[in-house]
């Protein structure tokens, strides 16, 4: 293969293919001798066996790379095995072309892109994504170029990307002062201008990154369009905003434009119809996708946004039709026709302006002047067509992009409104939150008093309960006592009598000992227990406290034989002498003040 060969033919998956490879090729190619060794050739297609998912047997791949006369790289060279063994074996739709192009873009870029590119403007990732981008606008002739037209194609679109208009001055003064660039760009001279800030005004490189994968997205991967709309459900039939991405085969739904959760796609086949939907169920700008499996239904944001999408399902179903896969070849193309029908009318003209000096007088009739006038003029209608529908094109997106500025300004303020409601209801919350937490600690306090104040009710009721029963029991021992008091005075009076019967008649002297000795017995035992009663009577009558101490009473000695037991006689004798005794001195049977006082 010859770094410097010529292919000619359409824009199709091989020559796309090829000019990848061309480039991995020339990196190979280190003395630029249009050869390369056997050995990386062999690791170079094995590589693309991989990447292309081609099934190979790495025995006969050692086969043909062999290092001696035979085989097919040998006898045929390396092109006519690429086109045989690897070009028509791969299949559109089996292998990812992106990881293809940065499997040659790896090999390419270490040997021929400069440091200096990378420091500048452009991320690796953008210069990868620029690489293939240059691929699919380069013109199909080795080594490859892009023309002026077609970089201010790609220009246009990544400024349009950036909300900016692309002023073609800054290309203008790069081509006047490099004159060879006026035939066409190489990819790393490109990338270098455009690194360096010569073909475009960015403002930031944030911006410009974003741009750049907007436009690798629309252009590299078919994207016709994309964007939200508010699609119908099949089941629960409610309304559901979707990220939607158009392409030539297919309408894919995700849930947002992250493209990390794919939710649907719509099979565009050549049955299929789009058309619009009249205004129901509170929905506007409604228009359907009818296949032969169901019926999408989708609400646009406003009028334009549908007719918009409308006219891009449309185009892809007019592609699927036609057998195209991509919008941007098909325009690729027609701008290359547009080209050579105006190069063709240019060289018809100064053909036709160029007589020679002896054929002037007669090639100058006035139908030849006519028609290279006409001629002129429909070239001269054809550029200010172009310029017009440019213009038109140029202030429609203008006025889109003043709209979408509009629009993200009136959402930014109100997102601005919402963040300041969210923050007064959190704090509203927040307080309400602190008041419940007060509210909910005082009835915790007002339930433990509660539990207290009843805890003490209780206890006092109890406490009176008790004091009751004790108060009626003490009041029932009074009654009794009163009662023994009452009978014991009835006693005590009956034995008042007896012994002032018994003083005034002397008894038989048996009968007189027996009664005085019983008489006696009744007599201690009715004067003890009358002082019993009333050491008890007097301590019920006085209320009771703790800790008081009651003092034995002396007891009288009447007994002179201590240790003894005395005689009937002996004991009738002393009673008798004792009874006199204290008749002399004032008996009282009644207890002693001294009995009184111990019994108070």
């Amino acid at each position: 293969m010859s770094a410097g060969c010529v292919i000619t033919g359409v824009m199709d998956l091989k020559s796309e293919l090829l000019k990848s490879i061309w480039y991995a090729f020339t990196s190979l190619d280190v003395e630029q001798s249009g050869k390369v060794s056997k050995s990386q050739l062999k690791v170079l297609s094995h590589n693309l066996y991989t990447v292309l998912n081609i099934p190979h047997d790495p025995v006969v791949l050692e086969e043909h790379f062999k290092d001696d006369s035979n085989g097919p790289v040998s006898n045929q060279g390396y092109m006519p095995y690429l086109n045989k063994y690897i070009l028509a074996k791969a299949t559109e739709g089996t292998f990812s072309k992106e990881t293809f192009d940065d499997l040659c873009w790896t090999m390419t870029s270490k040997k021929n892109c400069k440091p200096s590119i990378q420091q500048g403007l452009c991320s690796p990732k953008d210069c990868f994504k620029l690489f293939c981008l240059f691929n699919l606008l380069s013109e199909d002739r080795y080594p490859l170029v892009i023309i002026q037209p077609e970089l201010e194609y790609l220009l246009t679109k990544i400024s349009s990307a950036m909300s900016l208009e692309w002023d073609g001055t800054l290309l203008e003064e790069l081509l006047s002062q490099n004159a060879a660039l006026q035939d066409g760009m190489s990819v790393w001279e490109f990338l270098e201008h455009l690194s360096a800030g010569q073909l475009l005004h960015v403002e930031s490189k944030e911006s410009f990154s974003l741009a750049v994968d907007d436009v690798f997205m629309e252009m590299y991967h078919n994207i016709i369009k994309k964007g939200y709309l508010l699609k119908k459900g099949h089941v629960r039939r409610n309304w559901q905003e979707r990220w939607f991405v158009l392409k030539p085969s297919s309408l894919m739904y995700y849930v947002n434009e992250d493209l990390k959760e794919k939710k649907g796609e719509v099979l565009l086949e050549e049955n299929s119809v789009v058309e619009n939907l009249p205004d129901k169920e509170g929905r506007r700008c409604l228009f359907c996708v009818n296949t032969a499996i169901r019926t999408y239904e989708m609400s646009a944001s406003n009028m334009k946004q549908r007719v918009d999408w409308v006219q891009a399902i449309q185009t892809a179903l007019r592609l699927r039709a036609e057998g195209k896969i991509s919008l941007h070849q098909e325009l690729k193309l027609s701008r290359r026709k547009q080209r050579e029908t105006l190069q063709r009318s240019q060289n018809n003209q100064s053909s036709h302006s160029e007589p020679t000096e002896v054929e002037a007088p007669q090639h100058s009739s006035p139908e030849q002047q006519g028609e290279s006038e006409r001629l002129e003029q429909h070239i001269e209608g054809i550029i200010q067509k172009q310029r017009e529908v440019e213009a038109k094109h140029k202030e429609e997106e203008k006025q889109e992009r003043e709209k979408q500025q509009a629009i993200q300004r009136d959402l930014e303020r109100q997102l601005e409104e919402a963040k300041e409601a969210k923050e007064k209801m959190t704090a509203t919350l927040t307080e309400m939150q602190k008041e419940v937490q007060q509210q909910k600690k005082r009835i915790h306090e007002l339930q433990l008093t509660q539990v207290k104040l009843e805890e003490a009710l209780n206890a006092q009721i109890h406490a009176r309960l008790e004091e009751d029963g004790i108060r009626q029991e003490l009041e029932r021992q009074l009654e009794e006592e009163q009662k023994k008091l009452v009978e014991l005075q009835l006693k005590t009076s009956a034995v008042g009598s007896q012994e002032d019967s018994f003083t005034t008649t002397p008894p038989s002297s048996q009968q007189t000992e027996e009664s005085t000795e019983r008489e006696l017995v009744n007599q201690s035992t009715t004067t003890q227990m009358l002082k019993h009663w009333k050491i008890q009577h007097n301590h019920l009558m006085k209320p009771i406290t703790p800790g008081d101490k009651v003092e034995h009473l002396p007891v009288k000695s009447t007994c002179p034989r201590q240790g003894h037991a005395l005689t009937s006689t002996e004991f009738i004798a002393k009673v008798q002498t004792g009874i006199t005794q204290d008749k002399g001195n004032g008996y009282s049977p009644s207890p002693t003040q001294e009995e009184e006082e111990q019994g108070s």
